[in-house]
């Protein structure tokens, strides 16, 4: 068959089966299967494509209709520029995230820091900061030890192996040192609202990575309080929220001896991260 053909037969598929991106979703996946950029696919519309690529098409858009997230299919997810490997025990990085990430590197450029992320899941935000500020090092925990395998190798493939240590811990056990930067994306989302979640998280990502209790702070407000104990005298604990969360933290942040740097908003103008130095 003509590849342009298979595309259209393939986005009029997902489409039928509401998957609002099925244009993106289709081409993304035959890209990734035929090893090639989703550019060339434009390029090489007539291409005949062999039997052995059609059978694993079809049988990813079968997965996709299930709305199992095109990262989790094939296998890997862009994020600051870079392809990090994901699956099912990791969450899908989130543009959204970066934001995070152009702040710190922003106030930290140039300096040789030690750097915690706790809840590190793919690596992907602690790989991407340390890609960026390359006198650092840095230490990732999270309690997922199938995370803790797809975070050491994407240090790897980043060659970031060496300026990297990944742990299977509960953060709250951690007590080893005392870091320049604390960061972390931790579960925020209200456990009532886990339900009101798209498909394809709700289906297919860690709910341990997305439940954050009863009002979507209790694992924030336990970050907050470790990282009084695990932070230096002005360091850096920079964390990623969820909506309408700002009030909540903060006072919690200024109760717990940290002043607020600085807050970043997100495309909605959502208050989406916040940056605080321990006094």
């Amino acid at each position: 068959m003509i590849l342009e053909k298979i595309i259209k037969k393939a986005s009029e598929v997902l489409k039928k089966n509401s998957i609002s991106t099925h244009d993106l979703d289709a081409q993304i996946i035959l890209s990734d299967i035929m090893g090639i950029e989703r550019e060339a696919l434009i390029t090489n519309d007539e291409l005949n494509i062999s039997k052995k690529i059609l059978e694993k098409y079809d049988f990813a858009i079968k997965r996709r209709i299930k709305r199992e997230p095109v990262a989790y299919i094939t296998g890997k997810k862009e994020f600051w520029s870079v392809n990090f490997e994901v699956n099912r025990s990791t969450l899908v990085p989130r543009p959204e995230t970066e934001i995070l990430i152009y702040k710190i590197v922003d106030l930290l450029k140039n300096k040789k820091i030690n750097i915690l992320d706790i809840g590190t899941g793919s690596g992907c935000v602690l790989l991407s900061i340390l890609k960026e500020l390359k006198f650092s090092t840095g230490t990732g925990i999270d309690i997922s030890k199938k995370a803790i395998k797809i975070a050491k190798k994407n240090a790897i493939n980043l060659n970031l192996f060496r300026r990297t240590k990944f742990k299977v811990l509960d953060f709250q056990k951690y007590n080893h040192g005392k870091f320049d930067l604390i960061v972390s994306n931790p579960p925020y989302i209200a456990s009532k609202d886990i339900k009101n979640l798209s498909k394809d998280i709700t289906y297919y990502e860690p709910k341990i990575a997305l439940d954050g209790g009863v009002d979507g702070l209790d694992l924030i407000k336990k970050v907050i309080y470790k990282s009084n104990y695990l932070l230096k005298r002005n360091g850096l604990l920079a964390l990623e929220i969820g909506f309408g969360q700002y009030k909540e933290v903060t006072n919690l942040l200024k109760r717990c001896n940290f002043r607020e740097k600085t807050k970043e908003y997100d495309n909605n103008r959502n208050i989406r991260c916040i940056i605080s130095a321990k006094l």
